[in-house]
């Protein structure tokens, strides 16, 4: 068990203290897919359950994980973010990359959109950089709240090190919560006119 998969399930071990227990102790315990599959669709699972199942399920590659993981990834807990985005990457389903490009960028959930917006960078999908480029553009304006997002972008632009990133990259230096990142990430790209 590797340590993210291990505090994952001491965290959710810890919600499911007193009656519920049992119900974890068998979830945490089976090898049947098609029983963790039947949580997430069964009526009145609690969450813990519902989240518990998904990432076992993702973890191995069966994608009737798939949509509860994505609703897990723009949850308003970040370790439920954390792990739905941990098991999405190893999930292997083609949707996942446009369902995290589509949480990245939607600004009503933009308080939301820093797992998204990492995830879209370990993928190293089509759909990352532009992505990441939208998400970051819309973060370049004064006051803007969600530095958190903006400095993923930046970094991720960076790690993705796609020439398309320049003109945003250029515009993020005159932010001084992210011009040491953004000067970075510009290292980081091909020189001008080399392409990819």
């Amino acid at each position: 068990m590797d340590e993210e998969l291990r505090v994952l399930t001491e965290r959710i071990q810890r919600e499911a203290q007193g009656a519920a227990a049992p119900a974890y102790e068998r979830l945490a315990a089976t090898e049947d897919p098609d029983e963790l599959a039947a949580v997430l669709t069964a009526p009145g699972e609690p969450l813990w359950a519902r989240e518990l199942a998904a990432v076992r399920l993702g973890l191995a590659g069966d994608r009737r994980a798939f949509e509860a993981l994505v609703l897990l990834l723009n949850h308003r807990d970040p370790q439920r973010c954390a792990a739905a985005a941990y098991a999405l990457a190893r999930l292997g389903d083609p949707r996942t990359a446009r369902a995290a490009a589509a949480l990245a960028t939607n600004e009503l959930r933009v308080a939301y959109a820093l797992y998204p917006v990492r995830l879209l960078v370990r993928l190293r999908a089509p759909e990352s950089v532009p992505a990441l480029i939208t998400t970051l553009t819309r973060r370049l304006h004064p006051h803007d709240p969600y530095r958190r997002v903006a400095l993923a972008c930046v970094e991720g632009l960076g790690a993705l090190a796609d020439e398309r990133a320049r003109p945003v990259l250029d515009r993020a230096l005159a932010h001084p919560s992210l011009a040491v990142a953004a000067a970075e990430a510009l290292r980081r790209l091909p020189p001008p006119g080399t392409g990819e």
